[in-house]
């Protein structure tokens, strides 16, 4: 499952993540994969696991944005003509 994540408190390690469909899941670090904290509006994938308070989200782990990985693709295609051209020199 996919969702985003609505607020994470770094201090006390949890937080909220939404579904596509708006339904909030409780997120403890535990729960996370490396125990990586999240930043509001991360894209994520979890599970969902029946914890002693209702479901919650585990294996939670967070997905590359569009954005970001095409803007480092450019970056290291750029860093790469730059090494090309200081090999020449």
């Amino acid at each position: 499952m996919e969702g985003k994540v609505k607020f994470f408190n770094t201090e006390k390690g949890f937080g909220f993540i939404a579904d596509t469909e708006g339904k909030e899941y409780f997120v403890h670090i535990s729960g996370i994969e490396n125990n990586q904290e999240l930043e509001q509006n991360q894209r994520v994938s979890f599970e969902i696991e029946q914890g002693d308070r209702g479901p919650k989200a585990v294996d939670v782990k967070v997905l590359a944005d569009e954005e970001e990985s095409s803007e480092d693709s450019e970056e290291s295609s750029e860093d790469e003509a730059t090494e090309e051209v200081a090999d020449e020199e």
